[in-house]
C-alpha cells in the first residue's frame, strides 16, 4: 500500500456500546478528567485527536464504556474491495469490522480476510487472546482502522445465544459473559463439579442456573425465593435472609462469591473487603450498579484492590463488573 493513501492519527477512538456514547463521553470527563469534544464520531465509534495516549499505562486509563479503543489509529483510503483487504493484511492477520454504514462493503472486505469468528456465541466458549485489529468505513472508499486495540474480542463484543426457555430470568447473560471475561483475562477456568458457589441476592435465579448448569454446588441467599424448578435443584443450597448481613464465617469457604445486588456502590466496596479479608473465598465477580451518577472514587477503589480487573459487559446497562479472580498461567 502507497505511503499517499495510509494517514496516520494522534489520539485514540473509542467504541461505545450501542446507546451508551453519553456514557462513555460521561466517564472520559468524569474519571479520566479528558473534557474535550469528538474530533470526528462514525456512528458509535468516537474519534479523539487529541487524547493524550502516551499517558495510558494500564487499562484503567481508558474508559470502561469502550467497548474497543483503537490505540494507534489510521485512516487507509483505497480503491476496491480487494485493494482494502489487501491493505489490513499487510498490516496483520486479524480483524474484526465495526458497521454503522456500508454493510455489504464491510461483508465484503471481511470475506477476503482470514477467519473471524463474529457469530452470535453458544455459552461456554473460550476467546482466543490474540491481537484483533478494528477498522470502519467511514466512506466507501474510505476506513479509520487501528491493529493494536484494547480488547481481544472482535469488535469488544460478545453476544450470546439465548435460551427463552429455561433461565428465569435474562441475567444469565451477565454471568455467561463475566466469566468468559474472567477467562480471557485471567485464564481461570468456569466453575465446576465439586466447586462451591454462594450468590449473593440470588432471586429469581438467573446466575444461580448458569452455576448450576456448570456442575457447581451453590448456596442461594435472598429474602426471597428462586424460581420453583431451581429450589427443587440438588446443587441448590438457598437461604431466606439479606445476604449482605451475612458474614464470610456464617456462609464458610467458597470457590466462587459473586452478586449482582443491587446496592450503592459503597456498601459492596464494604462487603467485597470483608470476603477477601477473610481469606475464605478464591475468585469474586460482582456488579457494580450506578445508583444515579457514576461515583468515580469508588469505582477508582474497586480498581485499586490487587488482582482486579473493572470492565463493562455487553451485558450491563449503566453498571460494571468487578472481576477478581485467580490468575492462571496461559503459557
Amino acid at each position: 500500500m502507497p505511503d499517499n493513501k495510509i494517514e496516520k492519527l494522534s489520539g485514540a477512538a473509542f467504541l461505545a456500546y450501542p446507546e451508551m456514547s453519553g456514557m462513555l463521553k460521561t466517564e472520559l470527563a468524569g474519571r479520566l478528567n479528558f473534557n474535550s469534544k469528538p474530533t470526528a464520531v462514525y456512528g458509535d465509534l468516537l474519534y479523539y485527536a487529541d487524547f493524550p495516549i502516551e499517558n495510558v499505562k494500564d487499562e484503567n486509563d481508558l474508559p470502561y464504556w469502550s467497548r474497543s479503543t483503537m490505540l494507534e489509529p489510521m485512516i487507509i483510503n483505497f480503491e476496491s474491495i480487494g485493494e482494502a483487504a489487501t491493505a489490513l493484511k499487510e498490516i496483520q492477520r486479524s480483524w474484526a469490522p465495526y458497521q454503522y454504514q456500508f454493510f455489504r462493503r464491510a461483508n465484503l472486505i471481511q470475506e477476503k480476510l482470514p477467519y473471524v469468528n463474529l457469530k452470535v456465541r453458544k455459552f461456554p466458549v473460550k476467546i482466543p487472546n490474540s491481537p484483533i485489529g478494528l477498522y470502519t468505513l467511514i466512506t466507501d472508499r474510505s476506513m479509520i482502522c487501528s491493529a493494536k486495540t484494547s480488547s481481544a474480542i472482535p469488535a469488544g463484543q460478545i453476544v450470546f445465544e439465548e435460551d427463552h426457555k429455561n433461565p428465569p430470568s435474562r441475567a444469565y447473560l451477565k454471568i455467561q459473559e463475566s466469566l468468559t471475561m474472567a477467562n480471557l483475562l485471567n485464564g481461570t477456568p468456569l466453575p465446576k463439579e465439586g466447586e462451591r458457589c454462594f450468590e449473593a441476592g440470588a432471586c429469581p435465579g438467573g446466575w444461580t442456573w448458569v452455576l448450576a448448569g456448570l456442575g457447581a454446588r451453590v448456596y442461594a441467599v435472598d429474602r426471597a425465593e428462586l424460581a420453583p424448578e431451581l429450589m427443587k435443584n440438588p446443587l441448590v443450597t438457598f437461604q431466606a435472609h439479606d445476604a449482605f448481613t451475612l458474614k464470610p464465617k456464617d456462609i464458610g469457604y467458597c470457590d466462587w462469591v459473586f452478586s449482582d445486588v443491587i446496592c450503592y456502590p459503597e456498601r459492596l466496596l464494604k462487603w467485597v473487603k470483608e470476603w477477601l479479608e477473610s481469606g475464605l473465598v478464591r475468585n469474586m465477580i460482582c456488579t457494580i450498579k450506578m445508583q444515579g451518577e457514576p461515583e468515580w472514587d469508588v469505582i477508582r477503589q474497586f480498581a485499586e484492590i490487587p488482582g482486579s480487573r473493572i470492565v463493562h459487559l455487553n451485558y450491563n446497562k449503566h453498571e460494571l463488573t468487578w472481576i477478581h479472580c485467580q490468575k492462571i498461567s496461559q503459557n
